[in-house]
């Protein structure tokens, strides 16, 4: 099956941009079906055993309390439902309304949280890859809820207003009794600004998964937290479309819509200055 990208309602997204931009997240439901999101569930879970199957690890230590959280890493690779999914068009338009045109898919994962799964530390994902001062927002999470998903399952737990954080000591002391769940049914879209401050919550149901897609984007100027050259085959490598190449940082250069910019203001006017004009 592949993911084929409905019209959208535009009042409705330009209402989810606008939070975002203040708020720091948004939720859009139904931007996959019933059945879409029962597949997608059932592809993950099969993209789960191919992972342990090659010698990855589901279990991630550093990051989760038990195993009852199930990671799987390098979605991109183990299958295509994945790769459109990283690329909805509703997706990205979420992420340049947020970062602005230039972006690169940083990483793209899944976390199940089964029965038992517990919480892992309070981080924001801008923060894991760029030191402080956080003044601007340089990174942004899509995340895929593929079941209902609420407090008592294990929804993404999240500090408001700590998007507007700048350096760890505003942080001092957490109060993390203001912290709350993103709830919002299967199919949908949370979309949270990089700098928010958050973490999985625990799985408190005796019967339920709570399975998560966390598609990563960054600007463009930084590096992607998965090198895509290693990580992909060269099969996979050789299917993708040149817009795809670009938003993996694939393509031949790299980093240079700064540098365009700057150059094209022509600072100081010098730009076309005659070669052999009077030294002064």
């Amino acid at each position: 099956m592949t993911i084929a990208p409905r019209e959208f309602d535009q009042a409705r997204l330009s209402s989810a941009k606008q939070n975002l931009l203040s708020e720091g997240w948004c939720i859009l439901p139904g931007i996959l079906n019933a059945d879409e999101a029962r597949v997608a569930v059932e592809r993950l879970w099969r993209a789960a055993e191919e992972s342990r199957r090659r010698g990855g690890a589901t279990y991630a230590q550093s990051l989760d309390p038990n195993e009852a959280n199930v990671r799987v890493f390098g979605l991109l690779e183990l299958d295509q439902l994945f790769r459109d999914l990283i690329r909805h068009p509703v997706a990205l338009d979420l992420v340049r309304s947020l970062l602005g045109d230039e972006i690169l898919i940083s990483n793209f994962t899944a976390n199940i949280a089964r029965p038992g799964a517990g919480s892992m530390s309070l981080h924001s994902d801008q923060a894991l890859v760029v030191p402080e001062p956080w003044l601007e927002p340089w990174a942004i999470n899509i995340i895929w809820c593929l079941a209902d998903t609420r407090f008592e399952n294990g929804g993404t737990q999240y500090l408001p207003g700590s998007h507007r954080i700048s350096r760890l000591p505003e942080l001092d002391p957490i109060d993390t009794s203001r912290m709350k769940a993103f709830e919002a049914p299967a199919g949908s879209i949370v979309a949270m600004d990089g700098r928010m401050w958050h973490t999985s919550g625990p799985n408190q149901t005796p019967d339920e998964d709570r399975p998560l897609l966390f598609g990563y984007y960054t600007r463009d100027f930084l590096r992607p937290q998965v090198n895509w050259n290693a990580a992909l085959s060269t099969e996979t490598i050789a299917e993708l479309d040149e817009d795809f190449l670009v938003l993996l940082g694939l393509e031949g250069a790299a980093n240079v819509a700064q540098g365009r910019r700057l150059l094209s203001s022509d600072l100081g006017g010098l730009k076309g200055m005659s070669a052999d004009m009077e030294k002064q």
